[in-house]
């Protein structure tokens, strides 16, 4: 009998159970719904999600995460000739460089330079 409890309890467990990746949230936003060109709706992303944006992606003029240019760590500006003019987006270490005027993504930068 306690073993068909254990067994049961187990069970239960591994069937609420989510892939980590599903409840595990990055530090980055992005907008889920859009009128007349401007975002009305931001979600969080999990980790997941922020591993699979990509050149092309678009924060939109109204993203409230990008930072200034000069709180990008000075060997990323330096090794990659950013400039002042784009806008920058940091997550979990990468750095989004996005166009000023489509603001869609034109560069990921990974972690470890």
């Amino acid at each position: 009998m306690t073993k068909a409890l254990l067994a049961l309890g187990a069970a239960a467990v591994a069937m609420t159970a989510l892939p980590a990746g599903a409840r595990q949230y990055s530090n980055q936003i992005a907008c889920s719904g859009w009128r007349n060109g401007v975002c009305v709706a931001w979600n969080r992303l999990t980790k997941e999600q922020a591993a699979k944006v990509a050149v092309g992606t678009v924060f939109g003029p109204n993203y409230t995460y990008y930072v200034p240019y000069s709180s990008l760590p000075q060997t990323v500006v330096t090794h990659y000739h950013l400039k002042p003019g784009f806008r920058y987006v940091t997550a979990d270490g990468y750095t989004y460089v996005v166009d000023p005027h489509t603001y869609a993504v034109t560069q990921v930068i990974a972690p470890g330079v």
